[in-house]
């Protein structure tokens, strides 16, 4: 369901942007963004938050300008 919610908001993106999603927990973490990779958006970062949660950027794919 975690991906659904992302793919949702990067569909409504233009190429280039950054997206930052909140995860948590272990399956949306490994699931996230390995499917985002194979959508051909770009991981650029991930970070531990303080509330339990890991920050994930992404810049979705395709050709900008």
């Amino acid at each position: 369901m975690t991906f659904v919610r992302t793919r949702l908001a990067l569909d409504r993106m233009e190429p280039g942007q950054v997206l930052l999603v909140v995860l948590r927990g272990e399956e949306p973490l490994r699931n996230v963004p390995r499917t985002a990779e194979e959508q051909g958006h770009a991981v650029l970062a991930s970070a531990p938050g303080e509330d339990g949660t890991t920050r994930l950027w992404l810049r979705k794919g395709g050709a900008a300008g």
